[in-house]
């Protein structure tokens, strides 16, 4: 027998999303914070960007694609090409958390279903727009363990955010 799903179906509700994902920015800041100004800036391998371009690549993605499932309207954000140190880069970091915690209690039901195509190019229902950005950061925090264990700078724990570890910043 198939049933209809219904919005009041859910695996996981919208909040123990978020906490979800911030978990993971928390990590990523961590990430960011371990490494060397310089290095943070010049570093890579195997023709890899440096961590830097990776993490404006995040800041420039993360909270217009949160604020394109808000509201329909898929305007690009503030640009990160500025940023050009490591405290630049933190405190847009948190500030962006900030506008994230904001924005996602904005962001309709029926927007995490309803298709979409963010900002004229990548088309599909919201919540895979969002999973897209997060598995995108993930994906590239793991080119950040490589870099910071090459320069034999010991990464946090990849386990050690919520809901599993302290999840600290």
């Amino acid at each position: 027998m198939k049933t209809e799903a219904t919005v009041t179906d859910v695996v996981i509700t919208p909040e123990e999303w978020l906490r979800h994902w911030q978990g993971h920015r928390a990590l990523t800041r961590r990430l960011i914070d371990a490494f060397p100004e310089d290095k943070l800036f010049s570093f890579s391998l195997g023709g890899m960007r440096p961590f830097a371009d990776l993490t404006r690549e995040f800041l420039h993605m993360s909270v217009p694609t949160l604020r394109g499932l808000a509201t329909g309207e898929w305007t690009a954000g503030a640009s990160a090409k500025d940023l050009s140190t490591k405290a630049d880069l933190l405190t847009r970091w948190d500030e962006d958390t900030k506008d994230i915690d904001r924005i996602w209690p904005t962001v309709p039901m029926h927007r995490w279903q309803e298709v979409d195509k963010a900002f004229g190019q990548w088309e599909g229902p919201g919540y895979t727009l969002l999973l897209y950005i997060i598995e995108n950061e993930i994906h590239h925090r793991g080119q950040g363990y490589v870099y910071l264990r090459a320069l034999g700078v010991q990464p946090p724990p990849f386990y050690d955010r919520p809901p599993f570890g302290s999840g600290g910043s």
